[in-house]
């Protein structure tokens, strides 16, 4: 496609035929000339908004985009209500590759119950591969919101499902090839397949009933930077025994393949949390078909410490994701 704006025929054939979900608090949604999104929201609730670029991956952007953000405005105790795109196309993507971006967004957003509000699609010679970034529009009552921050000591910490997902799952679609050449073709497949496992939402909604004191999704980093996040914006110290952190074998056998800590790669789908009643909201989760594990606790002082058997040693602050070595 040409440089520039993106035409608008193409942005009726293959953008805007591609968004089918409606939310009724949505006034003015996505459309030709539109630059502007507009959402009624009622006296006692609080608007929340996140945004997010997908810059790590071109596989399955569409769907990642909607569902990193989601996952967002999910740890703040807020429902999602719409999303608002900017997308960048370099001049090598044809329409039908747009259009596929567009049908992945549709996908996550239906099955998130959000609404693709607008946004901005151009070609650019500014960037050599699709970037999408996303902005996320949600609502909480008032008194509802949940923040990282909001960790005390004495609190027992909570990860959910296991860390590393995503970043597995990226891993095994980019990397397929050179995975198959070393196990076998199940096993890359029921890596890339941990992306069915991205949303927090679920365990979002369990731990706002249960009462959470913080929540943090593992992104970039991994889940030593989102411990670390948490211990900054709390104000506490940690410590965690590393044994209990759940870590799926896919990630740890795709992780020594390629040298990198699985502790420090991009971990959507997994919800780190703070609660009075750790064991409490393990059990809520489980019921619910959600593993999660207590990993330790929130303590004073300015510690952050990681014991794994009878080492002991202190939590660095959060260094490029291992993905990008890969």
């Amino acid at each position: 496609m040409k440089i520039g704006k993106v035409p608008e025929n193409v942005m009726k054939r293959s953008v805007f035929r591609q968004i089918h979900t409606r939310r009724p608090e949505v006034l003015l949604g996505a459309g030709v000339g539109e630059d502007c999104a507009a959402v009624k929201l009622a006296p006692d609730e609080v608007l929340v908004m996140s945004t997010d670029p997908i810059t790590g991956t071109a596989q399955d952007i569409g769907t990642l985009a909607v569902q990193v953000t989601v996952n967002d405005l999910a740890s703040a105790g807020a429902e999602p209500v719409g999303v608002l795109l900017t997308v960048l196309l370099p001049q090598s993507v044809e329409e039908p590759e747009l259009r596929e971006m567009m049908a992945q967004v549709e996908t996550a957003c239906e099955r998130e119950g959000v609404q693709v509000m607008g946004g901005h699609t151009e070609v650019t010679a500014v960037v050599n591969r699709p970037v999408i970034t996303v902005c996320g529009v949600g609502k909480v009552k008032e008194g509802g919101l949940v923040s990282t921050g909001g960790a005390r000591s004495g609190m027992d910490l909570v990860v959910t499902k296991w860390i590393g997902i995503e970043g597995t799952s990226i891993l095994a679609k980019e990397k397929e090839e050179e995975l198959c050449g070393r196990f076998p073709a199940s096993f890359v497949r029921e890596a890339q397949e941990l992306d069915r496992y991205l949303s927090v939402l679920p365990e979002a909604r369990i731990a706002v009933r249960c009462g959470v004191g913080a929540m943090h999704d593992v992104t970039e980093g991994g889940i030593f930077g989102a411990l670390w996040e948490m211990a900054e914006a709390s104000g506490i110290g940690l410590e965690i025994d590393l044994k209990k952190i759940p870590v799926r074998q896919e990630t740890v056998e795709i992780c020594e393949f390629f040298g990198i800590n699985p502790y420090l790669l991009i971990s959507s789908g997994s919800m780190l949390m703070a609660s009075r009643d750790g064991n409490l909201l393990v059990r809520e989760l489980e019921k619910n078909g959600i593993p999660a594990a207590v990993i330790g606790k929130a303590v004073d002082g300015r510690d952050r410490v990681l014991y794994n058997g009878g080492e002991r040693r202190f939590l660095e602050p959060p260094k490029t994701d291992e993905l990008y070595k890969v």
